[in-house]
């Protein structure tokens, strides 16, 4: 199956949903969003990364930046944040470079490596789409953590491809549907940008856009 243009989604989606399937509701599908330290830090460290003019080579090493990039059987689109390409003999031809490169896809994040697996899906989701448009196998790529200073090697192994593929799966008919998840609070949610208009302590069943209305109409 093939999805059209019009029907992807964001790759960086795969974050928010495997952090939480309300969180990415409601920034996907309601479009509500706030800003805490995390966001704004996180978004500072990838203006700094997206530069999409950037491309610097380095001997047998070619970087590049802020590279968009789409799989129509995902049905997602969006940037890596720095795409290392390694000229190795297994790799593959680059237009306006001589000889074959092996792709390394990087993804920069602000704190420390998570608990979770969401960053780990969003770069490997990364590297699917690079394998669709580049026709070439992907076997690891990295993390790269603002706080630590280190990068985290990410293989991309096939149970984190299948996981890619079932929260993708599961994420267009949400969104079809236009379903955002019920509350389910638990720890993280004290981290959470959406903390406030999401309300968990009221465990509100109705879209948060609809609450905020009412709430609206209310204090007039």
């Amino acid at each position: 199956m093939s999805f059209q243009e019009e029907d992807y989604l964001q790759l960086s989606g795969l974050q928010h949903f495997c952090f939480c399937r309300r969180q990415w509701a409601l920034i996907h599908i309601e479009h509500q969003w706030a800003e805490n330290l995390r966001t704004v830090d996180g978004a500072l460290m990838h203006e700094n990364v997206h530069d999409q003019a950037f491309h610097e080579k380095r001997g047998n090493l070619l970087i590049i930046r802020g590279l968009a990039v789409h799989s129509a059987e995902l049905g997602i689109s969006g940037q890596c944040d720095a795409v290392e390409f390694h000229q190795d003999p297994s790799g593959v031809p680059l237009r306006g470079h001589s000889g074959l490169w092996r792709p390394y896809p990087i993804e920069y994040k602000r704190g420390r490596a998570k608990e979770g697996a969401e960053d780990m899906l969003q770069l490997c989701g990364q590297a699917m789409c690079l394998e669709e448009m580049l026709c070439c196998a992907i076997q690891e790529g990295a993390l790269f953590y603002g706080e630590t200073r280190r990068r985290l090697s990410v293989s991309f192994t096939p149970e984190l491809r299948e996981q890619v593929k079932k929260s993708l799966a599961e994420m267009h008919i949400l969104y079809k549907k236009r379903h955002t998840p019920k509350v389910k609070p638990s720890k993280s949610c004290n981290a959470c940008s959406l903390k406030e208009l999401c309300v968990p302590k009221l465990l509100k069943v109705q879209k948060v856009s609809d609450y905020l209305t009412c709430a609206m109409e209310e204090t007039e």
